[in-house]
Order: C-alpha cells, then sequence, then structure tokens
C-alpha cells in the first residue's frame, strides 16, 4: 500500500510543466498531491531526503522485449520489470514479440499476472498487430484493447503484405488504437545486421542500405494518408528517414517517431572488429546519421528516445557477427544516457528529461511521465554526480549485452516509487 512521502529539497524536473527547480513533492494515495508548500492536513508517512538529487518523473520506456513467454533463458518479466525499477523506468511498453505472440487475451493475462508478481515497474502491454506477429492475418485487436493494450506494434517483424497492412490500419483506426511500426523493408534487410557502408565493406559483410527503412517509411505514410491510422514510427536510424517524418508531420500527417538510446551515441565504428554487441536492428549508421537524429530529437521530430532493451543470453552473442543475434540490453544505460546527453551539449536537461518522461507517454496517452499534481506517483531520484562503471556486475537486467561496456557514466538512480509505493530502494543497488 501506498504511503504519503515528502520528498524534501531536490532538484525538480517536470518537462510537462516547465518546471526545473529546487522544491518539495507531496504524495499521498498513489498520486501527486503537490509541489512546494503541503496540502492542507498532509502528514508525511516516509520523507526522502534529495538534497542533492535530481527528483524526475519515473521514465517511461516504449521499446522493451521482456523474453517472457518464450524465451525465459535469456530473461523473464519479473527480473526486467526489476532491472526497470532499479534504473528509473517506471512504465515499460512490453513488445507483444514473445512466444506465443501477444495476440489473444490469455497470453495478455498471461503477461499481466507475472508483471503483478514483480512489484515493481508497471508493465503496459502492446498487442501483435497480425496473428503470431506473421504479417497475414489481423489480430483480436478489439479484445486486446478491451483487456489493456494501449497500442498495436508489428513487434519489430515488419508486415511485408502491403495489402495486410492496409486493412490492419483500417481496423486498428476504427478502434482508435495507435499503430507501432517499423520502418524496414525486409527485403532490403534480410541476411544482415550492418549498415551498408565504409566498414561493412572493410569487414566483407552484406550491408543493409539507408533505402531500407526510407522505403518502408514512404510505404506505410501512403496508406496513413488513405487510413487516416495514427502510425508510430519505431526506431529510426537515418538521416533521411528523420527527413520523411519531419515532412509527413508538416503535412498534417498522425505520425511519430522514436529511436533507440544507442543511435544516439554509437555508429557503424562501433561494429569493428566484428564486434557482436554493436550488431542492432536497424543497423548502426554513419556520423551524418548519428548528428542528424541528435538534432531531431532536439527539434522535436522525434517525440520520445527508448532503451530498445533486448536482453540475450551469452550464447547469442558468441557467435560470428552475421550469426548473431541483433539487439542491446539497455533498460539500465537510458537514464544516464539521457543525461549525458545533456553532459555533451546535444540536448537540454528538461528537453533529455522530456524525450524519456511525458514525450513517450504523450504518444501514448499514458497517464504517467509527469509531477503534475494528481498524476501517478511515479517518480525517480537520481544523484546525477554519482559515477559508475558500465560492467557485468553493474547491472540488473538479465542481459548483459551492452555495447557500451567500459563506458564511465554518470548518474544513479538511489529511489524509485511506482504509485507513491517504493518499488527500488538505495540500499539494494550493487557497488
Amino acid at each position: 500500500m501506498s504511503a504519503s512521502v515528502h520528498i524534501r529539497g531536490g532538484r525538480v524536473l517536470c518537462p510537462a510543466q516547465g518546471i526545473d527547480r529546487s522544491t518539495d513533492v507531496f504524495v499521498g494515495d498513489g498520486r501527486i498531491l503537490a509541489l512546494g508548500e503541503p496540502p492542507e492536513g498532509f502528514h508525511a508517512g516516509r520523507t526522502l531526503d534529495a538534497r542533492g538529487l535530481l527528483v524526475l518523473p519515473g521514465l517511461v520506456d516504449l521499446g522493451t522485449n521482456l523474453r517472457e513467454p518464450g524465451a525465459r533463458h535469456k530473461a523473464d518479466i519479473v527480473s526486467e520489470l526489476r532491472a526497470a525499477a532499479a534504473s528509473g523506468i517506471t512504465t515499460v511498453c512490453a513488445s507483444p514479440a514473445t512466444r506465443p505472440a501477444v495476440d489473444n487475451t490469455a497470453v495478455l493475462e498471461l503477461v499481466q499476472g507475472q508483471a503483478h508478481k514483480a512489484g515493481a515497474s508497471r508493465l503496459v502491454p502492446l498487442g501483435a498487430l497480425t496473428a503470431g506477429l506473421d504479417g497475414e492475418h489481423l489480430s483480436q485487436m478489439a479484445a486486446l484493447k478491451r483487456a489493456g493494450c494501449v497500442a498495436v506494434s508489428d513487434g519489430g517483424q515488419p508486415v511485408a503484405n502491403t495489402l495486410v497492412l492496409r486493412r490492419a490500419l483500417e481496423y486498428a483506426a476504427t478502434h482508435d488504437l495507435p499503430v507501432m511500426v517499423t520502418p524496414q523493408d525486409p527485403d532490403l534487410t534480410r541476411g544482415s545486421s550492418m549498415h551498408e557502408g565504409w566498414m561493412a565493406t572493410r569487414l566483407g559483410i552484406a550491408g543493409i542500405p539507408v533505402a531500407a527503412e526510407t522505403v518502408a517509411l514512404a510505404r506505410t505514410l501512403a496508406l496513413v494518408e488513405e487510413t487516416g491510422a495514427r502510425v508510430h514510427f519505431m526506431r529510426l536510424s537515418s538521416t533521411r528517414g528523420a527527413e520523411l517524418v519531419a515532412r509527413a508531420r508538416r503535412d498534417g500527417l498522425p505520425v511519430s517517431a522514436d529511436v533507440a538510446m544507442h543511435q544516439l551515441f554509437l555508429t557503424e565504428m562501433d561494429a569493428s572488429g566484428y564486434s557482436t554487441t554493436a550488431n542492432v536492428l536497424p543497423p548502426l549508421r554513419g556520423e551524418r546519421d548519428r548528428a542528424a537524429l541528435r538534432q531531431a530529437v532536439a527539434d522535436g521530430v522525434i517525440q520520445a528516445v527508448c532503451s530498445d532493451h533486448q536482453p540475450h543470453d551469452a550464447d547469442a552473442k558468441a557467435v560470428p557477427f552475421v550469426a548473431a543475434e541483433p539487439g542491446v540490453s539497455g533498460l539500465d544505460t537510458l537514464l544516464a544516457l539521457a543525461l549525458r546527453l545533456e553532459d555533451e551539449g546535444a540536448l537540454p536537461l528538461l528537453t533529455a528529461v522530456e524525450r524519456v518522461t511525458s514525450g513517450p507517454a504523450a504518444l501514448l496517452g499514458l497517464p504517467g511521465g509527469t509531477l503534475r499534481p494528481g498524476a501517478p506517483a511515479d517518480i525517480c531520484l537520481v544523484d546525477p554526480r554519482a559515477p559508475w562503471w558500465v560492467t557485468p556486475e553493474a547491472l540488473f537486467s538479465r542481459g548483459r549485452n551492452t555495447p557500451f561496456g567500459g563506458w564511465e557514466l554518470t548518474g544513479r538512480v538511489r529511489h524509485t516509487l511506482v504509485d507513491g509505493t517504493p518499488v527500488y530502494p538505495e540500499e539494494t543497488a550493487p557497488a
């Protein structure tokens, strides 16, 4: 049960309200009661000393693969939701790409039940766009929405059949469901996970052209014009992709986009030496693309930055580059890298926080991501000066497949609250 909490003396950042100042936060009945002065009759059951800390809305992650059901040897719902809580992420949008896929209410109820056991971050389920994510038959979208899905997604498995995609967008639109799609052309992507550029040529690996993204974007944007469906493009990777989304938004199309955090720091050069931790889809591209993605985030063309969390067991990466399973474990580094964007001058701090809190929450109409009075008391307290090395021992996720291994990052979560209830106390943090 949540109790009344007084968070005292921290630097409160709430992009949704444009707030960046030292003040107090008062929590009760699972909600934010007030900022600054306590409401009449308030009595704190617990006081958290936040002096020297940042007080942020809990992070909202649009791109998390929890691996359960179907791949519990890699990770599971309980372990990853607890890792999210330790990383300041209070809302996890779970990919439907499980085995079986989240394409019916039975699987959805299983996932929700496991999330309840975790007693950690809240799970927001995404439903499968097609049955079994096969790209051929529509899923039970109406039933999934009634059971709690806030959107439907292709789960990183693009729908190749244009007619099926059109029918899926039409069906989703009739139920006012946002559709989250992966802008990748399967034919241009198949058989590789490296950018078609200098590094791929040097390593002798077939590359994925930028056209794999732009062709898929152009096709989906044409269908959005026809159907009026709300579409969110997951994991942009290129300059040209960002330009196409920016133009569509200027034209008034109901589209949005996110980017994986690792795309804002890494490039194809990080795959040198056949490093499988840099094996991701979409692939890491060039310096120009990385700079353009950062600018698109700063300009609001890309409204959300996500972890694109894909935990793997060691065997999935301990193979040649072309045989490795793509993906990084991203929950543990999401917040610290967001703070680093400000340190590197890429984004103002309030903007960096917005892209991982109120920005993604607004895209799916979620109530979190803000410290506005009346909102759920999802809060994280962060020591912005605490350094830590990215090592396997420092990660909470069961996935150790991070391309940031050996990096020194700054920013450690000290407390996380979900609905006003502490779900991550400082004393359980690793050294």
